[in-house]
């Protein structure tokens, strides 16, 4: 079971779960940190949902800084990880996290199977989600809530410290979520790499 497999299963999933919802955008490799870190595939709508994928050939060497950094930004994340690393890797990653397990094989295709739902996060930190907004949509932000003034031409860095600490979490989210669903060339790619909703051969639906 490669990655690639794993990856293929679970965008049908995600495909087949938001059906002819247009307010519901997924992305592949999307950054967070300012881009310095990707989480696999982010699912954007009334929250930010991180996946995070761990197939057969993966090792769990990364996971423990994968989780605490997606813990610090994402509404809710979901581990997908290969039935072999399973017991290990549900150790590593908080409670809240979801679990869905993948078995199979490239030749039969992977299935998903829910061993556990993800809870809302209870400790996002509001200047690492600011951080996922590029300068021109921070400033933006700012402008909207009458923050912009006297900082127009200061640093990315600077911008999304002010939306951290002048506005409420719940505004900044939603602001954020709104900012990445309508972001064009997303890491400089073309719109056929941001997934938008097409249904994959092999699906195998969440048991």
């Amino acid at each position: 079971m490669r990655d690639r497999d794993v990856r293929t299963a679970v965008l049908a999933y995600l495909d087949h779960l938001h059906a002819g919802d247009a307010g519901t955008r997924v992305v592949q490799e999307m950054g967070i940190w300012a881009g310095s870190v990707r989480v696999d595939i982010a699912v954007i709508n009334g929250e930010l949902h991180g996946f995070e994928l761990k197939s057969e050939r993966d090792t769990l060497e990364r996971l423990p800084t994968q989780a605490d950094l997606y813990s610090q930004v994402f509404d809710r994340v979901t581990l997908v990880v290969a039935e072999k690393h399973a017991t290990k890797a549900v150790a590593i990653v908080p409670e809240w996290w979801g679990v869905l397990l993948a078995s199979g094989s490239d030749v039969r295709g992977v299935g998903l199977h829910d061993d556990r739902q993800p809870v809302r996060n209870p400790a996002a930190i509001p200047v690492q989600i600011a951080r996922l907004l590029w300068r021109a949509e921070a400033l933006d932000v700012l402008d909207r809530h009458g923050l912009a003034r006297g900082f127009r031409s200061r640093p990315v860095e600077i911008l999304v410290q002010r939306m951290a600490s002048e506005m409420p979490i719940d505004t900044l989210r939603d602001e954020v979520r709104a900012a990445l669903k309508v972001r064009q060339g997303w890491l400089g790619q073309g719109t056929a790499q941001q997934r938008q909703m097409l249904v994959h051969a092999n699906f195998h639906p969440v048991e």
